[in-house]
């Protein structure tokens, strides 16, 4: 009769072992669930910039070296390499906001910064610095545009305070790609 209640004491105790663990899981499945739920509660506008501003710190990167290889003026060799330095850091920064919100990130550029990355690959010499800077200022233009309107009107803290932050680089990226781009216009070779 002892071995039978032990029996039925054992089944017991295994049976809430069980059931607890099958409790426990769900919890941990839900609070994994929650951390997805508040990373969609993400406004689209903040998705969408970090989308966007991923593309293009890749882009800038894929371009900023291809700048180092090809460029003849020591200029734009140099803007290159702060691209690719700036930029990396930047894109890290905004992989480990992305990481804490669930969001996965883009691994490569959009399909136009492809386009012009092919453009610039078949040009060489002055022709590739002035095209390679003409992109530049036209992008950072459009990057400072858009990294003002989520530090203004972002809803996502972290978000709005990655785009209040480098900001003020991607200013002074604009200022310099302008002044690069006036050397290599009138000179051809800025020293």
């Amino acid at each position: 009769m002892k071995q039978h209640q032990l029996a039925a004491t054992v089944a017991v105790s295994l049976g809430l072992v069980f059931t607890a663990v099958a409790q426990t899981q769900p919890s941990s499945q839900t609070g994994k669930a929650t951390q997805t739920n508040s990373a969609n509660r993400m406004k689209g506008s903040d998705d969408s910039f970090v989308t966007k501003a991923a593309q293009g710190g890749l882009a800038e990167v894929e371009l900023g070296q291809l700048a180092v290889q090809k460029a003849t003026n020591p200029k734009v060799k140099e803007f290159g390499q702060k691209m690719v330095d700036d930029h990396t850091k930047a894109n890290d920064e905004l992989k480990a906001i992305a990481g804490q919100k669930g969001l996965t990130m883009p691994t490569q550029a959009d399909s136009k910064s492809e386009s012009t990355k092919n453009k610039l690959s078949n040009l060489s010499g002055a022709a590739f610095d002035r095209a390679y800077m003409q992109d530049m200022v036209s992008d950072h233009k459009t990057d400072v545009s858009e990294f003002q309107k989520e530090a203004d009107k972002g809803t996502d803290p972290e978000v709005k305070a990655f785009a209040s932050k480098t900001l003020p680089t991607l200013q002074q990226h604009l200022q310099l790609a302008q002044e690069t781009l006036n050397e290599v216009k009138i000179g051809g070779t800025a020293k």
